[in-house]
């Protein structure tokens, strides 16, 4: 096996992005994020790699047999060299860290070049919601800005290539006018860039996820032209539904059942469960863990139970203006009527966004024969089957911080295939 691409990870979150990337065969030199939850999430999976490349997964399986809530991870970090643990940086991502920053990962990286860099910042001031929810005030979000700061990566680091994903409002915020800058900045350090609107579930995710993956790679190396190219990516056709292919092996739960750390056993063997399979979404373990459903008051059960109704019926979901006055605890009924929604048994689900650790109205377990006291939200481990993370994976922190994380994530077999076909070129 020859030398392994090496990638930085910025603004990584969970490591949705990552996870695609390790999983194509690349190696993490470093990932910077400002959650401290997430950089946990982080180095919990990084620990998990190095046990599972070197035959020592048991001690990754009896740590999440062990676990209790409210502990990190810790005792497994402790188990493997502190350099993985190292590799990630829990630190925000500004001017007055940068050069700190680049020293760290100088020293992670030692001699070798970092072939590609991959992230994407916080898209929250480049969202629909939350230009919704911050009005005029998002003019000024210090988050417009960070794309400056992984411009400041490329010039620091000169990767080969980079990956760069984010909310289609990046194209349009400000009338478009941080799109063109980050075109304009990466053009004059010698990088073509490309982009395009990637559908997560063209890609065997079973969500209806878009969003803009931005490519760019040097136009020359070593003074002749390279042939690198926004990839290809090879579209996946077959019919796969969210209840019978993602959800129907995992225990039932009601509202408030499960427990964030628990040994979760399948109720069918894998042989059942093609989809699973053919996307190694069971890992490499005979369970799983973090089930919980969180509780929900009587009142919206009794809304579920109307939203899975009428969905059942017409295929279309529950506008707010339609919950009879009694049951509607929210003035606003011009705005957000989608606000409780249920998960498409029969097909992909609507797009899981970081409010589900709000609440988990907008993703309503699709049961089919629902009633008011088997009615429930998503749990998270099926919010992170839906963004297509392995069942091996483990979310650190609260129930809360774990929804928050997968709702923030790439979807990893979205970026398992960029990764894939960047390889190609790379190599």
């Amino acid at each position: 096996m020859g030398k392994q691409i090496t990638y930085i990870d910025l603004f990584a979150g969970a490591g949705g992005l990552s996870e695609g990337f390790t999983r194509a065969g690349y190696k993490a030199v470093a990932h910077i994020e400002m959650d401290h939850y997430a950089c946990d999430t982080l180095r919990t999976r990084e620990a998990f790699h190095y046990l599972k490349d070197h035959g020592k997964l048991e001690i990754y399986e009896q740590y999440l047999r062990q676990k209790k809530v409210g502990e990190n991870g810790k005792c497994l970090w402790n188990q493997v060299p502190k350099e993985i643990i190292n590799s990630v940086i829990c630190e925000k991502i500004g001017e007055d860290t940068l050069s700190e920053l680049f020293e760290k990962v100088e020293a992670l990286k030692g001699h070798d070049p970092i072939d590609i860099i991959i992230g994407g910042p916080p898209c929250q001031a480049y969202s629909v919601a939350g230009r919704a929810r911050l009005g005029k005030a998002i003019e000024k979000d210090p988050r417009n800005e960070l794309y400056k700061f992984y411009v400041k990566f490329l010039a620091h680091f000169q990767p080969r290539m980079f990956v760069f994903e984010n909310v289609l409002g990046i194209l349009t915020a400000k009338g478009g006018e941080p799109f063109r800058d980050l075109q304009r900045l990466v053009r004059e350090l010698g990088y073509d860039i490309d982009f395009k609107r990637q559908i997560a579930s063209d890609y065997g995710v079973l969500q209806h996820r878009e969003r803009v993956i931005i490519i760019g790679w040097k136009i020359t190396e070593k003074g002749h032209p390279t042939s690198y190219h926004y990839p290809e990516l090879p579209k996946i056709h077959e019919e796969f539904q969210s209840l019978r292919d993602l959800f129907s092996d995992l225990p039932s739960r009601k509202a408030g059942e499960g427990k964030l750390c628990e040994v979760v056993k399948y109720t069918k063997p894998l042989s059942e469960m093609p989809y699973l399979e053919k996307f190694g979404i069971r890992g490499c373990m005979n369970f799983t863990t973090q089930h919980i459903a969180r509780p929900n008051n009587q009142n919206d059960r009794e809304i579920y139970v109307m939203a899975i109704n009428k969905f059942l019926r017409t295929g279309k979901q529950l506008s707010y203006k339609d919950i009879p006055a009694d049951h509607q605890t929210h003035k606003n009924k011009v705005s957000f009527l989608n606000r409780f929604s249920v998960v498409n048994p029969w097909g992909c689900s609507h797009t899981v966004v970081a409010h589900i650790a709000m609440d988990g109205h907008y993703y309503i377990y699709p049961n089919l024969h629902p009633t008011a006291d088997n009615v429930r939200s998503i749990t998270v481990r099926e919010a992170a089957r839906l963004q297509s993370f392995p069942d091996d994976f483990y979310f650190e922190g609260s129930r809360s911080a774990a929804f928050r994380q997968i709702g923030n994530a790439v979807p990893v077999l979205l970026a398992y295939n960029i990764a894939d076909q960047l390889k190609k070129q790379l190599e």
